[in-house]
């Protein structure tokens, strides 16, 4: 057993790998919840313990199967972010090759890794359909309860019925993540952050977001009055609209690098040119142009300083929905400079000295996200490919 102890809600709880979990005694989907992948963010730790806790003292009838389970269990009791590399940046095919396959485990983080990996899969081994994933959080700073999600249609649709702000494109700049290798399997994946780390609010935000998405998902039934009521309480849960919105910009924190966030900034505040964001070395950092911050970080660990976001237009959501529908990408090969990495037709390799129309913004539209695999060349990774939207046909949500 692990000690976790809140700093918000001074108190301490035990926890195994497996916090609860829930068989229904009717049908129905699989759904998983991460709490403390993180070891410094406890809120959906404690929150996972409240609600199942709830189902079980209540009796509500549940369907098919529900799962809370421990991230980091090591720097959960040790209450640090992770002790010896960030466990949400190591979910590399390559990586877990070595880690589960091979057995060659360097440090505990990568231990971590193997048990939910193995965790993971059983878990897909023996379930049901449809599944849902979803990773809980806080931030180092203030902020409205927000969503995170890899920009598939699927996650796309699901994600549309909470009233929050969604952000696409986390996965071109957080590289090994845990949610971005569950959603190249083809499952509904999403990362919920619920608000700042000690801050009893954020618990608060998760127990909601946690029945709500109960009910969404059809786990457990409640009258459609009750849902939107539930509904409403998520949206009074924050000041940031729901909108769909892009990252386009990560500060990088060097491993040399003296980074320091200058105090005050909050989750998607609007910056004016010329005011400074962080000291770098010595160095004030300032905004070159009008900006939105967003994770502006204010902790000790951690690589990432702060991104910038900017608002998605809804015309822009939808031509890339009719691009994606249209397999437009298929025919785009047939042009110079563009060719299919493997058979599997699911990466794109750009020579940009030729196809030099190509601009990552316009691979988004089409469902990739993009890197530099040299001075010339970008490797686009489809998110669409590997969906499993037909498992997904029956639920309430997907026929809206």
């Amino acid at each position: 057993m692990t000690l976790v102890h809140s700093k918000a809600l001074d108190e301490t709880v035990k926890v195994d790998r497996v916090i609860d979990h829930i068989q229904g005694k009717k049908g129905g989907p699989t759904v998983v919840f991460f709490g403390g992948v993180h070891g410094n963010e406890t809120a959906g730790v404690f929150a996972l313990k409240d609600v199942f806790e709830e189902i079980r003292f209540k009796k509500i009838p549940v369907n098919g199967e529900v799962y809370a389970i421990s991230g980091n269990l090591g720097a959960l009791e040790s209450k640090q972010r992770f002790q010896h590399e960030d466990l949400n940046r190591i979910w590399f095919q390559e990586r877990i090759e070595r880690i589960v396959h091979s057995r060659e485990i360097k440090h505990s983080e990568e231990e971590e890794l193997s048990q939910l990996f193995r965790m993971l899969h059983n878990i897909l081994d023996t379930g049901t359909p449809p599944f849902y994933f979803m990773d809980l959080h806080t931030t180092s700073s203030d902020t409205s309860p927000f969503m995170v999600l890899n920009d598939s249609l699927l996650n796309r649709k699901y994600a549309s019925n909470y009233p929050l702000p969604i952000i696409l494109g986390i996965e071109e700049y957080l590289k090994g993540a845990l949610l971005s290798y569950i959603n190249e399997l083809g499952y509904v994946s999403l990362g919920f952050e619920s608000g700042q780390h000690d801050d009893d609010k954020a618990v608060e935000s998760c127990i909601e977001f946690i029945r709500y998405s109960l009910t969404l998902t059809q786990s457990v039934n409640v009258s459609e009055e009750k849902r939107q009521q539930l509904k409403g309480v998520i949206a009074d849960s924050g000041n940031a609209p729901h909108r769909f919105y892009e990252i386009y910009h990560q500060h990088d924190i060097g491993s040399k690098n003296n980074f320091k966030m200058l105090p005050g900034f909050i989750n998607f505040q609007v910056i004016p040119k010329g005011v400074s964001l962080a000291v770098v070395d010595g160095v004030q950092l300032k905004a070159t142009k009008k900006r939105q911050i967003f994770m502006p970080l204010y902790q000790d660990q951690g690589n990432e300083g702060f991104y910038f976001i900017r608002p998605i237009p809804k015309i822009l959501l939808w031509i890339s929905k009719e691009l994606r529908r249209f397999k437009i990408d298929h025919v785009l090969v047939k042009l110079p400079g563009v060719e299919w990495e493997s058979d599997q037709k699911d990466t794109l390799v750009v020579d940009q000295r030729v196809a030099r129309f190509f601009a990552k913004s316009f691979l988004h539209l089409l469902g990739y996200r993009a890197r530099k695999f040299d001075r010339s060349h970008l490797i686009a990774k489809n998110r669409e490919s590997a969906s499993k939207s037909f498992e997904y046909a029956d639920a309430a949500w997907f026929q809206e």
